[in-house]
């Protein structure tokens, strides 16, 4: 039996397939378009998934979309209603986009898919994202939270999960309490981003890298925003927002009066004289003063989220008493917070899946559909992130081929490796291009550009002259499994599925990854571990041979503004265009200058 599931028409557009309960294949739109955040029906996702199993739309036995649109509708036309006339170009962008096309998703689902309509089937957006990561994950019961903008109406929801893997009883998600628009954690954070001069959707976490910068020193004042009582439960003071009635702007004027002027998008940010990145000019004591009261903004908003995430997760371990949690939800890609989870609950063990934000509750939808509606036994963990589309080393000799490039050929494995560390080691940075792309917003080792974390020098280097990005953004290690305890005061983190995916921020011990340690002594890490990912298991493991060293700095294969590459001429136009030296794409390795 057949399942795909999609998202689309917010942001993230996603399609995943379900064969018989396991996934196949699972990839966003974005990756096929160029399209940032790409939020259009995911036509080429879609028709990746089926190729990949060599079906057609017809074959499918069920399509699940992963919200419910005509009570996403009530909600928006409610909110118009309630808040006009501010709210009249919302209903002007209402009348143009959903009475166009996205109030008829089941007919443009069948159409494009060759289906009978009954097959097309719609789940709750929250009980989608619940439904990702519980169906996901290796428990037969947990508590689930899900944190995100808005779905339909919820924006938190606080659940239990419940399906063992034998097939005996009915599985189960129960919602036990939820937090509705306009009132959302997600959507304060996301106006503090605009407020930032970052986009909605894209820079949140510029804002989590930034709040490292600075001192939580307005928590009074974003506490005047959103009111929080001792359970977590939570208010926002709407007169501070616009986003419930203007499609253009998420704070108004009274914000800005609370927190001053918003920051100028794409200005630098520069923190002390050190920081003349950006064409080597000068920094004046001005400019300084102004990075570091926006700093301090990031940090401040960054600290209530944590403490609203934290009273919330506290809360729902007293309503259920279980030890395993759940998350999902685009908060809960704020790796920060969910390590803060971890450290401060009663929670011993913590499941994230790599796409917690939208484009996982495609995933989400077709699991419910699977496990509950037809409630077939489980029988899949998500232990990996590669469920997207490979090319075979004919298709990338072909690309090279065309486009004039040498190349040398490996057919030893072991003599490949041994090249790319030998580049490593000289400071060389290198494009890693291996099997099925990720799913999800992390590169995590199959579209990568990875260097030596041992030189300090490395992170200007790469956000300058390789990624053309903020200098302050950071970078993440790839550690292995059994070299965890060498670098972090670990817990026994590489034990916890989130950090497989870049989903915890954690406290370095030892200061040999300079390049991938944040100003705050942290860093995003990813645990390797051998039997998911071999080949970049074993790079890691020959550089730590060689060094001492058992990482790599590993950022994601793309440039600012753009998605993480997809396919050999994708990988090929990146290496051309920023400072990357040596480019590996299956067992052919290009060099520059070589």
């Amino acid at each position: 039996m057949y399942i795909l599931g999609i998202s689309c028409y917010y942001h993230d557009a996603a399609a995943c397939l379900l064969k018989d309960g396991i996934l196949t294949a699972a990839a966003q739109e974005e990756r096929f378009t160029g399209v940032k955040h790409d939020f259009s029906f995911p036509y080429n996702a879609i028709k990746f998934c089926l190729e990949s199993e060599g079906i057609k739309g017809n074959n499918l036995d069920f399509v699940v979309f992963h919200e419910k649109p005509f009570r996403k509708f009530e909600r928006i036309v409610k909110s118009i209603l309630a808040t006009y006339p501010q709210s009249f170009n919302l209903f002007r962008e209402v009348a143009i986009n959903w009475l166009k096309y996205k109030l008829w998703i089941k007919a443009t689902i069948a159409g494009f898919l060759d289906l009978p309509e009954e097959r097309v089937l719609f789940n709750e957006h929250h009980l989608s994202h619940a439904a990702s990561t519980f169906f996901c994950s290796p428990f037969q019961e947990a508590a689930i939270l899900t944190v995100d903008g808005v779905g339909e109406w919820a924006t938190t929801t606080l659940g239990v999960g419940k399906g063992d893997w034998h097939g005996q009883g009915a599985n189960e998600i129960k919602i036990l309490e939820e937090i509705r628009f306009p009132h959302s954690l997600g959507l304060l954070y996301s106006a503090f981003t605009a407020f930032l001069g970052f986009k909605v959707n894209n820079g949140e976490y510029k804002v989590m890298g930034m709040a490292a910068y600075g001192e939580p020193k307005y928590l009074e004042r974003v506490y005047e925003l959103i009111k929080v009582d001792a359970d977590g439960s939570f208010k926002l003071n709407m007169k501070y927002f616009s986003y419930h009635y203007s499609t253009r702007y998420s704070y108004n004027k009274n914000f800005i009066k609370l927190f001053g002027p918003p920051r100028a998008a794409q200005s630098r940010f520069v923190v002390d004289k050190k920081s003349a990145l950006y064409n080597n000019s000068p920094v004046s004591d001005d400019e300084i003063k102004e990075n570091m009261h926006f700093a301090d903004i990031a940090a401040s908003i960054q600290k209530v989220t944590e403490e609203v995430v934290v009273k919330i997760a506290n809360e729902l371990y007293r309503k259920t008493a279980l030890k395993k949690l759940c998350m999902a939800g685009g908060v809960a890609l704020n790796c920060v917070a969910n390590y803060k989870v971890l450290e401060e609950t009663p929670f011993d063990e913590i499941y994230i899946q790599p796409a917690a934000g939208d484009s996982g509750a495609a995933l989400g939808a077709a699991l419910y559909a699977w496990h509950c509606l037809l409630n077939k036994k489980r029988e899949f963990v998500l232990t990996h992130s590669y469920w997207g589309k490979s090319y075979n080393d004919q298709e990338i000799k072909s690309t090279l081929e065309r486009e004039g490039i040498k190349y040398r050929e490996y057919s030893n494995e072991d003599d490949m490796t041994e090249s790319v560390i030998s580049a490593l080691t000289a400071q060389k940075i290198v494009g890693w291009f291996q099997g099925r792309f990720e799913w999800g917003p992390r590169a995590l080792g199959n579209r990568s550009i990875l260097a030596d974390p041992r030189n300090s020098q490395m992170k200007d280097t790469l956000n300058l002259k390789i990624k053309f990005r903020e200098p302050f953004r950071p970078f993440a290690p790839s550690v292995l499994s059994e070299g965890v305890d060498k670098l972090f005061n670990s817990n026994n983190i590489a034990a916890q599925y989130p950090s497989r995916f870049m989903l915890y921020t954690i406290p370095i011990e030892n200061n040999s990854i300079a390049a991938a340690t944040h100003v705050n002594s942290t860093a995003r890490l990813q645990v390797i571990h051998r039997e998911t990912n071999p080949l970049y298991y074993k790079l890691i493991e020959s550089f730590y041979k060689k060094t001492g060293v058992p990482a790599l700095l590993n950022t994601s294969f793309n440039l600012k503004g753009e998605p993480i590459v997809n396919t050999p001429q994708d990988a090929l136009s990146t290496f051309k265009r920023s400072g990357m030296d040596m480019l590996v794409m299956g067992n052919c390795v290009i060099e520059k200058n070589g």
